[in-house]
């Protein structure tokens, strides 16, 4: 016996939606819609596009048109949460204009929307919009790739981990572990180069991303958040390469807690970087967390950045107190002195001499002020080797690093 039900086929997802207060006050949108879109587009009031942001149906949308005049007014921070919903999802949004104040007009545009349309339609101006958005996707996309890592996991090293924590806010830390895995990178050429890996651990301010100029990238908080599944592929996926010899694992796009990962989660992405890298450094936030001591604990040396005065040297003292109370290994961290005096104060070297005396330590690393050769270089994106390569910070941080390379070759060796 043989069925002669007829098999439907799916309905086409929908690709596009209006959203409006009532959509046949803007009959010129509707026939372009039709247009361009064909049946494959809706139509949503303001009230029913949240929920339908929350559905599994929006996932197919490329982008949303709002159609607003003035009665929406009044209605601002509804709109501005929608076209906050859409940027988040990853939906492009245009907006369509009668007669609204530009102050909505530019708050709209500032937090997401990518283009303007007044109303009526000029003829073509709707696809125009839409393509110059489709357009700027694309180039997005093709700048991500290129700065995706081409590098292959391995899983073959064992890797030699250098944390670099700020005792004090604006000691420089962020530019001293930029600058550092930057001058190890550039050790050896050809097929001798060394792979290095820049973690930005410090999740709410990290300005790893923009010393480097590159996009921070959601696919880091989907590691941070399920590392449970992270292996070496996953954690390569996630990171960004710097004129391709420096790999950079950003810190993520939004403020996001720093408890959202544990002691676990940081043990797992610092094994999984030491098994694919040569070095990897890392720079922390200044808060002292959970994590801290993981970081600590799986570190090779521990660089800590002071200044000359009062704040860093109260604050070495807590530090000191605290690990020395936890039990935990204090020896590690090397004292690192930034905008040092230079040769010739000896005033300025007595108070270094006071300054180690009294807390008790060893500042063994002295980094002179590298002037505004060091802002500059940051506000650019690029290291200072690339803008400055005679800066007197520059070349102590050369100086470094071929140090710690030639002291882990000579470990490498004894074993």
């Amino acid at each position: 016996m043989t069925s002669n039900v007829a098999l439907q086929d799916e309905p086409e997802p929908i690709v596009a939606c209006t959203i409006s207060r009532d959509v046949q006050n803007f009959d010129l949108l509707i026939e372009d819609m039709e247009s361009l879109c064909g049946e494959n587009w809706g139509d949503l009031s303001v009230d029913d596009a949240g929920l339908f942001f929350d559905q599994p149906e929006s996932d197919t949308l490329e982008f949303v048109v709002i159609a607003i005049d003035q009665e929406d007014e009044g209605d601002a921070d509804r709109l501005v949460d929608l076209v906050k919903r859409a940027s988040q999802q990853k939906i492009k949004v245009l907006i369509v204009a009668e007669e609204v104040s530009p102050i909505l007009l530019h708050r709209l545009l500032k937090i997401g929307a990518q283009e303007f349309i007044p109303y009526p339609l000029p003829d073509g101006a709707l696809n125009d919009a839409i393509e110059r958005m489709r357009e700027r996707a694309s180039q997005a996309e093709m700048v991500a790739a290129n700065l995706r890592t081409n590098l292959k996991a391995t899983g073959d090293r064992d890797g030699v981990v250098i944390p670099v924590h700020g005792l004090a806010g604006g000691t420089g830390a962020t530019t001293f572990a930029v600058n550092l895995a930057w001058e190890l990178a550039n050790i050896d050429e050809g097929d001798e180069a060394m792979r290095v890996c820049l973690i930005d651990l410090d999740l709410q301010f990290g300005s790893v991303s923009t010393y480097l100029d590159l996009p921070r990238r959601e696919a880091v908080f989907e590691l941070l958040q399920d590392t449970s599944s992270m292996d070496s592929e996953s954690f390569m996926q996630a990171l960004l390469t710097y004129e391709e010899k420096l790999q950079v694992m950003t810190a993520p796009s939004e403020l996001i807690p720093l408890d959202i990962i544990g002691q676990k989660d940081v043990q797992k992405i610092i094994e999984i970087a030491k098994s694919n890298f040569d070095y990897v450094v890392i720079d922390m936030p200044k808060t002292v967390v959970m994590w801290t001591e993981t970081v600590l604990t799986a570190a090779h040396v521990y660089f800590a950045m002071v200044e000359l005065d009062m704040r860093s040297a109260q604050n070495t003292l807590r530090v000191i107190r605290a690990l020395k109370g936890e039990d935990l290994p204090y020896q590690k961290l090397r004292y690192v002195l930034n905008r040092a005096p230079g040769f010739t104060d000896l005033n300025g070297k007595s108070r270094v001499k006071r300054m180690a005396e009294s807390l008790d330590i060893k500042i063994e690393v002295l980094m002179p002020d590298g002037s505004k050769q060091v802002a500059q270089s940051n506000d650019h994106g690029v290291p200072l080797s690339e803008v400055a390569a005679k800066n007197p910070l520059r070349k102590e941080i050369q100086k470094l690093a071929l140090s710690i390379h030639e002291t882990n070759i000579a470990a490498a060796e004894g074993a």
